[in-house]
């Protein structure tokens, strides 16, 4: 597939990379000449490139946003056009102070992004855990994967999002619509409060158990 991220920090650049080197064909787009997190990540893995913003943008099929979520409005806003039929992949968190929803529970982050993007295909995926699950998802000592949810309104979309989490080591766990997404910040904020906040391992992953 034809991904483009835009964000090459913690998480941009993990995911970025581990998307490469399963074969994908990856895209930082770059806002400014010499971004120092988009060298960063350039010198991780051989596979990725390098474009302008718009540019990357309107050639990806699938569009990574990971930025922290205070840049989505100015990021986005202004590419709502080129994203327009795009699939939109939401990896941000409102997150405010005292590690509260940014936006006190009443809307999710995702619902805002498909405001100011509303023709794109916007699915919520690779937000429930810190980015060092992101760059290993592997436990080898277990026979299950660790799950990834994700949610979104299009089922097209999310199916490719699906194959996208599958391709990163994780076991891809369909939660429902887009109204889920606000469920899923505030398993982020969970993990955060357990791992950042609480001396949990940062290897903490939850797992899909079946009978």
């Amino acid at each position: 597939m034809n991904i483009t991220f835009i964000g090459a920090g913690n998480v941009g650049a993990a995911l970025a990379c581990r998307l490469a080197e399963a074969g994908h064909h990856v895209v930082l787009a770059e806002a400014r000449d010499g971004s120092p997190t988009v060298a960063a990540a350039l010198a991780r893995s051989s596979r990725l490139r390098r474009a302008p913003v718009e540019e990357a943008v309107r050639a990806a099929e699938i569009v990574f946003l990971a930025t922290p979520f205070a840049a989505n409005e100015p990021v986005v806003a202004p590419l709502a056009d080129a994203l327009a039929g795009k699939v939109l992949v939401d990896c941000t968190n409102p997150v405010g102070p005292g590690l509260a929803h940014g936006l006190k529970s009443e809307r999710s982050g995702s619902q805002v992004l498909q405001s100011l993007a509303p023709k794109a295909r916007v699915v919520k995926a690779f937000t429930i855990y810190g980015f060092e699950n992101l760059e290993d998802a592997s436990y080898p000592a277990y026979a299950v994967l660790p799950a990834m949810l994700f949610c979104g309104d299009d089922g097209a979309a999310k199916a490719l999002v699906g194959q996208l989490i599958t391709d990163t080591g994780f076991e891809p766990v369909d939660v429902g619509g887009l109204v889920q997404a606000l469920h899923l910040e505030h398993m982020t904020l969970l993990w955060v409060r357990m791992v950042r906040a609480g001396g949990h391992s940062p290897g903490l992953v939850w797992a899909a158990l079946r009978r």
